[in-house]
């Protein structure tokens, strides 16, 4: 049931930004930096923080964002097309290892450690990265809708 919510909550972000590629990076309203390149960008980042960092306890600094440029998830979100098709594919590969590494876990116990919230199982791994992207496709819901006016994708 976790991992069915989790890729519907996934299913979800890839259909507010189908159809508008062009303006993914179009952000949301000054100042803000968001836009739906940005969520991806995001994304992608927490998928590897929890399943590649915490959950596997593998070396994997983050992609888009760091110490030095915490917001470089949304900050770099620009439309050229090097950028959208690079910000894609590290999103897939983070959650085709999230994807794979749930499967292989033995049960949803397993756990990792994580410098901000100490110890912490798959199953609240999986809880958290389903209320992580409902929060963020809410503001792709707001972000879409702004580009082209589209609502109920």
């Amino acid at each position: 049931m976790l991992t069915g919510m989790l890729d519907a909550q996934r299913a979800t972000l890839r259909l507010k930004c189908a159809g508008v590629e062009r303006e993914l990076a179009e952000r949301s309203v000054p100042p803000s930096t968001l836009s739906l390149l940005g969520l991806v960008r995001h994304l992608a980042d927490v998928e590897r923080r929890w399943f590649r960092q915490v959950l596997a306890g593998q070396e994997a600094p983050a992609l888009f964002s760091s110490a030095a440029d915490p917001d470089g998830d949304f900050d770099g979100a620009v439309s050229a097309p090097e950028v959208v098709a690079r910000s894609w594919e590290a999103w897939r590969t983070e959650v085709e290892f999230a994807q794979s590494f749930t499967a292989r876990a033995p049960d949803l116990e397993v756990s990792g450690k994580d410098a901000w919230r100490g110890e912490v199982s798959l199953r609240w791994v999986l809880i958290h990265m389903i209320e992580e992207y409902a929060r963020h496709n809410g503001h792709a819901d707001l972000l879409r809708e702004r580009i082209d006016g589209a609502i109920g994708l």
